[in-house]
């Protein structure tokens, strides 16, 4: 069994295009069904993170491929504008 708060360490690749989306943030749950329903990352930053953050990513449970020791890889298709710096 995995805790939530061992997750919030790992990386979160997508196998699309082997880009790091970063770790996770928040995680998004369906109290009433028990299961988590998506995986929420901070958006990239703008110029040094002096003007705020773009909208966060949200990367339902459906589209989590493997949980790693040390890497969550997802498959996401159409992220163009994820910070991939670490």
């Amino acid at each position: 069994m995995i805790k939530i708060s061992d997750l919030r360490l790992r990386d979160v690749v997508n196998i699309v295009d082997g880009r790091r989306l970063g770790v996770i943030k928040d995680i998004e749950l369906d109290l009433e069904a028990g299961r988590v329903k998506a995986l929420i990352l901070p958006g990239a930053g703008r110029v040094m993170a002096l003007f705020g953050r773009n909208d966060d990513i949200v990367i339902p449970w459906e589209k989590i491929r493997t949980i790693g020791v040390d890497v969550i890889l997802v498959e996401v298709q159409g992220f163009t504008d994820v910070n991939h710096s670490p």
